[in-house]
């Protein structure tokens, strides 16, 4: 499986109300400092909604990268239709960050 491919898979495992961060997922697929290509592949994703882009965010909670819909708009409304607990305009990390097993 490419670096790519496993990427796509940790994401797909993401669940509603919890958000991953790129570089999470990057660590998750075997290299911690691609957080940046995994920001690619999600912009890029041919999987949605089966890999849900919209609940992977930056390392401070920072919605970025968002091209559906009305961009960072929809990823916020998103996420808050799903539970993900915010702090003004960045996620709770503290709150919403996924810890997979």
């Amino acid at each position: 499986m490419t670096f790519k491919e496993k990427v796509y898979e940790f994401a797909k495992k993401i669940p509603i109300g919890k958000v991953a961060t790129y570089g999470q997922l990057a660590a998750l697929a075997g290299n911690h400092k691609a957080g940046r290509a995994v920001g690619t592949f999600m912009k890029t994703n041919p999987y949605a909604p089966a890999v849900p882009c919209h609940r992977v965010v930056g390392s401070n909670g920072e919605l970025t990268g968002y091209t559906g819909g009305k961009g960072i708009i929809t990823k916020k409304k998103m996420l808050k239709n799903e539970g993900v607990v915010f702090k003004k305009d960045k996620v709770d990390l503290s709150r919403s960050l996924w810890k997979p097993n």
